[in-house]
């Protein structure tokens, strides 16, 4: 078995797996998406608030330095400072070398004054030089041993930034180490929302491509079942242009004997019964070829498969033509079929002669059968450069909703007066498609119970 059989055996279990691992893939692709975007707008965020918070410690770093000697001026300042910005520090503390530990000597915590704390932090701290210093998040700190103690047991579970660094005095020796707690509860809050909308908004995504390939898989079967159909309809067309051509032999042979055998060649039929019936077969054999030529002609027309030739037409000789060959049928229902510009010359138009014949058979064929008494009047004129055939009659007409759907394929007027007259529905179809093959236009006009006019319009191979 080959690949491509392999695949077309098994293409709707190809195409579930396929549909599953989208559902699948597209909305996981989106949600990690979302989650790097949220990580790394957390990072930006954070890099941004370490450098704001170095800068606001060396700020307050300088405003203390000249009282670095005085523990109650120092005492006096950080709570000023942090009653002028309540949201913003959550602690500021003044240290002091005590052996290998940290005294503290000024608080906005008043209880941790003259507490001496051995963190590796400060010790690190102490070793920078002036101006520098340490910006480090508390979820970090909370990650070591000694730091997770120290988060726990001084500080609150809200998140912060310890800026720490030495301060010294004029002389430019060290003196101290300034612990700075800065809140980041605003940014955090801020953080939160957005990451809570982002998340909201994934979810609220997942679920709508998830519907949507949901459908999608639906719409999938539905593309399968329009080739389906559409392979079924080329093949339903390929037998009917296939079965009328087999059909059209045989159909020639028929009509051919009867109309031999009608006239006499072989012998003189005596039998009035047995020549009234030959002429009934003979209709029906003429009706059965009429039906086989229209099927034909669709078949034509779908598979774009019908050509015509357009040269140069006189109009006139074509229906005095078709006016005489149909006359015997209106003459047998008492009918007057005329053609009132028979004389007259008009300017040739662009057209092919066998079916331009075609269409007007088709269309005095339809006057003749649905007029049960009057007359069929065909009349040309020329307009705006074309040449219009118009074909009046005072038959049964129709009704406005029965016009709407009159040149549609397979559609007969149904009603009481038309259900003892045989057609197909086809012709008006054909006929159509076939002036519009000629770059032509038909159009109709109707009233029920007053009659019919149709018009074709043809080009003109000058302009007037």
């Amino acid at each position: 078995m080959s690949i491509k059989d392999f695949f077309s055996k098994n293409k709707e279990s190809f195409q579930l797996i396929y549909g599953v691992i989208l559902i699948i893939l597209i909305p996981l692709l989106i949600a990690i998406n979302t989650i790097i975007t949220i990580s790394n707008y957390n990072n930006n965020i954070d890099v941004s608030i370490q450098r704001q918070a170095l800068a606001i410690g060396r700020t307050i770093n300088t405003l203390l330095k000249d009282d670095i000697q005085n523990y109650t001026t120092l005492q006096d300042k950080i709570e000023k400072l942090a009653l002028a910005n309540p949201d913003d520090f959550q602690n500021i503390e003044i240290l002091i070398p005590d052996n290998d530990s940290f005294k503290v000597v000024a608080s906005l915590e008043k209880d941790n004054i003259d507490k001496t704390l051995d963190f590796y932090y400060y010790s690190l701290a102490w070793k920078l030089a002036e101006n520098e210093s340490l910006a480090t998040d508390s979820l970090k700190l909370a990650n070591t041993e000694e730091g997770k103690s120290i988060v726990k047991d001084l500080y609150s579970s809200d998140r912060f930034w310890l800026i720490t660094m030495p301060m010294t005095d004029k002389m430019g020796d060290k003196q101290a180490i300034l612990s700075i707690k800065l809140s980041s509860k605003i940014i955090d809050d801020l953080t939160m929302t957005t990451r809570n909308n982002s998340i909201y908004i994934l979810v609220a995504t997942i679920l709508i491509v998830i519907l949507f390939l949901s459908i999608a898989i639906k719409l999938w079967d539905y593309v399968l079942l329009y080739k389906k159909i559409k392979e079924v309809d080329r093949m339903k067309d390929e037998f009917i242009s296939i079965a009328s051509h087999e059909l059209r032999t045989p159909l020639g042979a028929i009509k051919g004997y009867i109309s031999l055998i009608i006239d006499g060649t072989f012998g003189e039929i005596k039998n009035k019964e047995m020549k009234q019936s030959l002429d009934k077969v003979m209709i029906s054999t003429k009706r059965l070829n009429g039906l086989v030529n229209d099927l034909l002609d669709t078949s034509r027309i779908e598979q774009g498969r019908l050509e015509v030739a357009l040269k140069e037409t006189n109009i006139s000789p074509i229906i005095n033509d078709v006016v005489d060959q149909l006359k015997i049928s209106a003459d047998e229902k008492n009918l007057i079929l005329q053609y009132e510009n028979a004389n007259d010359k008009f300017p040739t138009i662009f057209a092919d002669e066998e079916r331009l014949k075609q269409v007007l058979v088709n269309l005095l064929g339809n006057s003749i059968k649905y007029t049960e008494k009057g007359k069929i009047t065909v009349s040309t004129y020329v307009e705006n450069n074309k040449l219009a055939i118009k074909i009046a009659d005072t038959g049964i007409g129709m009704s406005a909703e029965e016009q709407k759907h009159l040149f549609e394929k397979f559609h007969r007027v149904q009603n009481n007066k038309t259900l003892h007259i045989t057609g197909t529905g086809l012709g008006l179809w054909i006929t159509k498609q076939i002036v519009e093959l000629m770059n032509g236009k038909i159009y109709l006009e109707s009233m029920q119970d007053v009659g019919t006019q149709i018009t074709v319009e043809l080009n003109l191979t000058k302009k007037e």
